[in-house]
């Protein structure tokens, strides 16, 4: 080993010099004697050039150096040949619709790739006329374009002058990117560009490359491949792609900002005019077509694409999370994990893109009407505001990140609300454009209010008989609300009635079974009422339901018990916790609204419980299946309810649809196919449901704000039938109008067997008593005149059928009649007596006293009427009635 003490003493270099000369001297030995002979001859000029030879010697051994840095890794490390052939693009994951329509990507860089026979040669030359005209010449590096990069690039510095780059090396370039060396940069990059572009030319063929290229270059925008830039800027493949389109593409790689056809369409028009001019120059496009295709404009047919825009949004990303986590358990042939954002997976779902587009269409046709009503209908109340109260706006405020920042920086509340009362410039979802955006100025505290007013909104339809998904829309914009009301839970109101219902017929309840409107209290205090607030008469089970009368629900679930309708309700399909109370009748339930179609879905499927499916496979980037997942067998799926029971279901809620709260579906969409559905608000209509099905599909929508506080002050705005039904109205009509679904027309429900049929023989509502009396009366006292007498025998007949089903007895005497046995009587003979001996009742005594004697006089006029009315009835329709 050597010692170091002896490396920096001036006698071991001298020793070793000396040896070097010894080595040397014969190589250089004919050198040296002509340099002495030239010496002696020019004296003045061998000195310089002396100098000039050792700099020469020194900068070739200085280029070659680092040059051996470069190719040695120093500078990062080469790709070898055997990487380079085995180069792993970032590429795309696609999801498809059931009709095989690209519903989006998922993607860390947005390409595609495009197979070189399917790009036109309009790409392919301009490309080669405009980038590197020697491309099939040279073996990557062409030297006289290199020399003047030498020049201009590295002497000058110039980086923008560029120009010098193959097509091979411009691959490099892409595949991988550049790294930061100071003033170095530039000519590090440019030499190992050369490198890895002639290992590139030696891998593979010219039209490889060209296929790596186009399949690799950036278009801007995270736009990356030939194929997504032609469908991003002119709705286009590859392969179809104009001459002059073609030009537009080849020249935004120049500068893909500078010249992008959608920020500046001038300057893309005469860029694109310089690559066709190109083309002319090499003879890939002649000059009469120039001359004809450079005065035409640009037209684009611009598709904007991110994770946030595009069909099926909320749908996309609730499936990216599964996919995540399925994918963590699926491995490549080497051993890693496959990468949803890089290895061009494909997956295949259920969605059909039609039903799709149309759901979308009707969310967005609805809502901007319903938002703009929801703000109006504040003007007829007065110290109301939108955002609910001034409380939650508070407390909106002070979760802010806006207020955690300004908080973190010592700030006091005084200078905060200064803060949030200053306008500044934002961009904020809206309405009222096209691209359901603006830039505006707005104060961050009343962003927050008009924040807070914006109604959301969730949409879900599927197949019953299959269980397959066909459209699904999580709220009204992905790229503001990213959070999903398909899968959110919120009040269900009404809806949840036809479980009680269910359970009532399966317990053998009978449709035509009346129920008293009168309010009921339980045992715990708990009083319901309706909505309407209004009371008397009686109900069938399908007047109780088509008019969503809450008696009748409470009356139901009072007979069937608690706990048989949560018990129905899990059969059915609701996962959430139900609560153990009578007024989850009226809707008192958590439940999201996948859960809620599923239960409407059993319903349509006639008492068999669907699954709810919507992934069918996942391919790798060469078509390999990766994943399938089988989908459901319809003759697996549980039976849950009777099909007669079921079949009875479907009549009640068709009569919702046809003539009761969800009664709108039919005049505000025009929609006159059959349907069935239910209605549902929840309390002071915070929550609109609507869940509805044809024989062919399933929907249900919710509508209600974020925060519960904000809602419809009306009821008649704010119910499920006005808030979220005519979204589903919208939606099915754009379906039933598609001649793509022309077989839904011809889909009807069963029909009830005449033993079912005959349960519903029965009217769904029928007056009080007293009431009916008195329409009667005034049909028997009308004059001749003014009525036929059959028509007058037809009203008296009804009217005497529906006290009959009242219970009324024409034979039978009025009860606590005076002069009877009753206790009223002997009451009231009690008080006369106690006045005749002069007896001074209490003032609780009186009161009572002319209760009974008002009662009485009652008494004796409905038995002076009801002799009357039998007398009368005994004229029209002989004795014995």
């Amino acid at each position: 080993m050597l010692d170091f003490k002896k490396l920096i003493t001036k006698s071991f270099w001298a020793h070793q010099w000396q040896t070097l000369k010894v080595v040397l001297y014969p190589y250089l030995r004919p050198a040296i004697l002509r340099y002495r002979g030239f010496a002696t001859r020019h004296p003045k000029l061998a000195k310089p050039l002396l100098i000039s030879a050792l700099a020469a010697v020194l900068g070739l051994f200085a280029v070659l150096f680092f040059l051996s840095l470069i190719y040695f890794g120093f500078f990062g490390k080469l790709p070898s040949k055997a990487d380079l052939q085995d180069i792993n693009q970032n590429i795309a994951s696609e999801v498809y619709s059931a009709d095989s329509v690209l519903l989006g990507k998922y993607y860390i860089e947005n390409r595609l790739p495009a197979d070189l026979e399917n790009v036109s040669p309009a790409i392919i030359n301009a490309l080669v006329a405009t980038e590197d005209a020697r491309f099939f010449e040279h073996g990557g590096i062409d030297f006289r374009a290199w020399i003047r990069v030498f020049l201009r690039t590295i002497l000058m510095q110039d980086e923008s002058a560029g120009g010098g780059s193959t097509i091979s090396q411009q691959l490099a370039k892409n595949l991988y990117p550049r790294k930061r060396f100071g003033k170095l940069t530039v000519p590090i990059a440019k030499i190992k560009e050369m490198f890895i572009a002639n290992r590139l030319e030696s891998a593979y063929s010219k039209n490889e490359i060209l296929a790596l290229y186009l399949n690799t270059v950036p278009f801007g925008d995270n736009v990356f491949g030939i194929k997504v830039a032609a469908q991003r800027f002119f709705d286009a493949t590859p392969e179809n792609i104009k001459v002059e389109e073609a030009a537009v593409l080849i020249g935004m790689l120049k500068a893909n900002t500078a010249y992008n056809p959608a920020r500046n369409p001038q300057r893309a028009q005469e860029r694109r005019n310089v690559v066709m001019a190109q083309m002319v120059k090499y003879n890939y496009l002649d000059t009469l077509a120039f001359d004809s295709l450079k005065q035409l404009p640009i037209i684009l047919k611009y598709n904007t694409e991110s994770h946030n825009e595009g069909i099926g949004t909320y749908f996309r990303e609730h499936l990216r999370l599964e996919l995540e986590d399925l994918l963590k358990n699926q491995t490549k042939p080497d051993g890693r994990p496959y990468n949803l954002y890089t290895d061009g997976l494909k997956i295949y779902t259920t969605i059909n893109s039609k039903m799709q587009q149309y759901a979308e269409e009707a969310v967005n046709q609805h809502m901007k009407d319903l938002q703009k009503i929801f703000i109006d209908h504040f003007k007829g109340y007065s110290n109301a505001v939108p955002w609910g109260t001034d409380d939650l706006l508070q407390q909106t405020k002070r979760g802010s990140e806006r207020y955690k920042i300004l908080k973190e920086k010592g700030l006091s509340e005084a200078d905060i609300d200064s803060s949030f009362a200053i306008p500044v410039n934002m961009t904020i979802f809206t309405w009222d454009t096209t691209s359901y955006e603006k830039d505006t100025l707005l104060s961050p505290l009343d962003s927050l209010k008009y924040y807070l007013t914006l109604l959301k909104t969730g949409m879900l339809a599927a197949e019953p008989s299959t269980g397959k998904v066909l459209a699904w829309v999580g709220g009204i914009n992905f790229k503001y609300f990213q959070y999903d009301h398909v899968k959110s839970k919120r009040q269900v109101g009404s809806t949840f009635k036809p479980i009680v219902y269910a359970k009532a017929l399966e317990s053998g309840i009978s449709p035509c079974e009346r129920f008293q409107n009168e309010q009921i209290t339980f045992a715990d205090g708990y009083t319901p009422r309706n909505s309407d607030g209004s009371y008397g008469g009686s109900y069938s089970m399908q007047g109780g339901l088509r008019l969503s009368v809450n008696m009748v629900a409470m009356q139901l679930i009072n007979q069937i018990g608690v706990d048989s309708a949560i018990a129905m309700a899990k059969r059915l399909g609701v996962e959430s916790d139900i609560p153990h109370e009578p007024g989850i009748a009226l809707g008192s339930v958590d439940a999201s609204l996948w859960e809620m179609v599923r239960v409407f879905a059993t319903f349509a499927n006639r008492g068999v419980r669907p699954e709810l499916y919507y992934l069918t496979r996942v391919e790798t980037a060469d078509g390999q299946k990766l994943v399938e997942f089988q989908a459901p067998d319809p003759a697996t799926f549980p039976r849950v309810l009777q099909q007669r029971q079921a079949d009875m279901m479907i009549r009640l809620m068709q009569s919702v649809v046809d003539g009761g709260t969800g009664g709108r579906l039919r005049y505000i969409s025009n929609f006159i196919y059959p349907a069935a559905g239910k209605t549902g608000t929840s309390n002071k209509n915070m929550d609109g449901w609507f869940i509805g099905y044809t024989p062919n599909i399933v929907t249900g929508a919710w509508v209600g704000a974020e925060q519960p506080a904000v809602h419809f002050l009306s009821t008649r705005l704010g119910q499920g039938g006005a808030s979220a039904l005519p979204e589903v109205g919208y939606f099915w009509k754009k379906i039933y109008d598609d001649p793509a679904f022309a077989d839904f027309k011809k889909g009807r429900f069963p029909f009830l067997d005449s033993l079912a049929s005959a349960e519903f023989n029965c009217p769904d509502f029928v007056p009080d008593t007293d009431a009916l009396l008195d329409s009667l009366v005034t049909y028997l006292e009308m004059s001749p005149d003014s009525i036929s007498d059959s028509l007058r025998t037809e009203k008296v007949l009804k009217f005497r059928r529906l006290l009959e089903i009242n219970g009324y007895d024409w034979d039978q005497e009025e009860t606590d009649e005076p002069g009877g046995n009753s206790q009223t009587a002997v009451e009231g003979e009690a008080d006369e007596k106690g006045k005749r001996q002069g007896v001074r009742l209490t003032e609780e005594q009186r009161k009572e006293s002319e209760r009974i004697q008002k009662k009485n006089e009652r008494l004796e006029r409905r038995r002076e009427r009801k002799k009357k009315l039998k007398n009368a009835l005994d004229k029209i329709f002989g004795g014995g009635n």
